[in-house]
């Protein structure tokens, strides 16, 4: 995806262990206690940045009870929301996925559940994987009170049972702006199914997904744009 990362994957495929970019291992880590309680809303938004958006909405694409999963930018100011300038990591974006989702099918903190499972390594700062800068971070972008109550809520938990070997570093940035990305960002998981950097770093997480949350899993993917067929 950058530069950096090319040569990184070429490492990786050329055989090469290289342990500054080992990411943790998916796990299944326990729910949250403080949760979004049921109630008649049928539809709810929430804002997740963990690393480069293809595997991020590559996940929620297929996870039940989410209707859509869109790649974008948030953290920063509309005019500079684009690929090019996000991608020198100046602007205070990060790379972010905005997902619709069904409250009475899957809860706010399901959905960050699933984020610190198998999505990304919440204990990376300013990186996931390969790609490094701020516009990687690992962020909650809470759409209102009650979700920042849950995030921060379950972070804590998180941390006090030491479900990582190190601290989760995601930050909880409340109350900004998403701003949709370029249209050959999204499905791109989907439309790019043997592009390198999918292969190595996102299929995979579609992999833990079905494995460590069969429940919620479905073949299926929530499409941007309907229609789409992987290569």
């Amino acid at each position: 995806m950058k530069f950096t990362a090319v040569l990184l994957l070429l490492a990786t495929v050329a055989g090469a262990c290289i342990a500054s970019v080992a990411a943790e291992e998916p796990r299944r880590v326990p729910p949250p206690v403080v949760d979004q309680p049921p109630g008649q809303a049928t539809t709810d938004v929430a804002i997740l940045a963990g690393g480069c958006f293809w595997g991020v909405q590559g996940v929620f694409q297929r996870v039940a009870g989410v209707s859509s999963a869109v790649s974008g930018y948030a953290g920063g100011e509309k005019g500079v929301a684009n690929y090019n300038a996000v991608s020198l990591g100046t602007t205070r974006h990060a790379e972010s996925v905005q997902i619709t989702f069904d409250p009475r099918v899957i809860s706010y903190g399901r959905l960050l559940q699933i984020f610190f499972s198998v999505v990304h390594d919440p204990t990376e700062l300013n990186r996931q994987g390969p790609d490094f800068g701020p516009q990687y971070r690992s962020t909650i972008f809470a759409t209102n009170d009650e979700q920042e109550r849950i995030a921060a809520a379950y972070i804590a938990q998180l941390n006090d049972a030491h479900a990582f070997k190190k601290k989760i570093v995601t930050t909880i940035e409340p109350r900004r702006p998403f701003f949709p990305a370029e249209d050959y960002h999204q499905d791109f998981l989907t439309t790019h199914p043997t592009y390198g950097y999918i292969v190595v770093n996102d299929l995979p997480k579609l992999e833990a997904l079905r494995l460590l949350f069969p429940e919620v899993y479905r073949a299926t993917p929530a499409l941007v744009f309907a229609g789409v067929r992987g290569e």
